[in-house]
């Protein structure tokens, strides 16, 4: 019946022998036989699958009333001031959407106005989501149509590795070297007569190969980027809600010097609800206001999802997840570390909090990719 009504693209995972998932509680998920798999594929179920808090708040105003933002609501305000509480002062103002997707297409509606500019820089390997305007800036995913794919907006900065990349662990100041990287192509772009309205990174690279930004990386882009007259969208879809551990925000790992311009999220803020944010400063959201253009989502900010999100926020808070994520990263972390000694397979081991990498090489020293075994792995854990 897949095969008949769904999509060809739409591949499911462990092709080869599907698993049919009924019910998951916590980090657990169950087949249809009763076998019990521990969760470490979905990014979503924040505060664990099925939890209580989030079923009962979902229940209890779906009980009462489910409508658009356009009425007054308590839900909706009180979302948007306890989610601007977690984050810098100046980023005051949210925009409620559905999908990391619709979010980060957002981001960039957002930033071409207040710039008044549109070309769009991002980081090698990246992925921002699915839709149209999101393809167009994702390595991950154009790289795969051929090099004709690139859009001559699109500028490609390389992802700031240390492990891999052009500036690696021995360089005396990586961030700042791999910041120049993107100064570089803003020079080149206004050579060519062109104006960069944003740029856009993940916080921390999750699909490009769970990279951790260098000290001093953001602030200085940013510095660059502001002087281009452009703005620096986040990208908290993946990494946010307290994933790291020591912090809520995962860009906040660069230090209290570096504020974003625009903060994206989705994923984690509904524990596999749809919903989704973009927060920005008031200059930004009034730029935006000022077309005159009414901005509206049917189901964003809808009561219902507003009531999912403060859920998921009481439970972080009140069920100490970040300090959670801390602790059982840090022993994940060392139990790798003994895998490490064992195996001359595993190269690096980086991460923070529950955020963790493990890059699989067939030689150490040369840090060749261990592709193949790395995809055997996935398949037999």
């Amino acid at each position: 019946m897949r095969k008949k009504h769904i999509g060809p693209s739409c591949k499911v995972f462990f092709a080869e022998d599907p698993i049919k998932i009924i019910r998951a509680k916590g980090q657990y998920m169950f087949d249809e036989k009763g076998e019990r798999y521990l969760d470490c594929i979905n990014n979503v179920a924040h505060v664990g699958h099925s939890h209580p808090e989030v079923t009962k708040a979902a229940v209890k105003q779906m009980e009462v009333l489910n409508t658009n933002s356009r009425f007054l609501h308590d839900n909706l305000v009180q979302f948007a001031q306890r989610l601007t509480a977690t984050l810098p002062e100046k980023l005051s103002v949210c925009y409620f959407v559905n999908s990391g997707s619709e979010a980060n297409d957002l981001a960039l509606r957002l930033a071409r106005q207040y710039s008044g500019h549109f070309d769009i820089i991002t980081l090698d390997h990246a992925y921002h989501g699915h839709v149209t305007s999101l393809i167009d800036i994702s390595p991950y995913k154009f790289h795969q149509l051929g090099k004709e794919a690139k859009k001559e907006y699109v500028h490609v900065a390389p992802s700031p590795d240390t492990y891999r990349g052009m500036y690696r662990e021995d360089h005396p100041d990586p961030g700042a070297a791999y910041a120049e990287e993107v100064n570089n192509i803003i020079k080149e772009a206004h050579q060519n007569n062109r104006q960069i309205a944003a740029f856009i990174a993940e916080s921390m690279q999750s699909c490009g190969g769970q990279i951790i930004p260098p000290p001093g990386y953001f602030q200085k882009v940013a510095e660059y980027i502001h002087k281009a007259g452009g703005v620096f969208i986040a990208d908290e879809v993946q990494v946010g809600f307290g994933r790291v551990g020591k912090h809520f925000w995962s860009f906040q790992l660069q230090g209290e010097h570096f504020v974003p311009d625009i903060v994206t999220m989705g994923k984690p803020i509904g524990n596999g609800h749809p919903l989704s944010c973009v927060v920005t400063t008031r200059e930004i959201a009034e730029a935006f206001g000022a077309t005159g253009l009414e901005y509206f989502n049917t189901f964003g900010g809808n009561p219902v999802s507003c009531a999912i999100g403060l859920a998921v926020l009481d439970i972080i808070e009140k069920e100490d997840l970040q300090g959670n994520a801390t602790r059982v990263g840090r022993y994940l972390t060392e139990l790798l570390e003994e895998q490490k000694e064992k195996h001359q397979l595993i190269g690096d081991i980086r991460g923070v909090g529950l955020f963790i990498g493990v890059d699989l090489v067939k030689d150490r020293e040369l840090r060749t990719p261990a592709t193949a075994e790395a995809q055997h792995i996935i398949y037999i854990s």
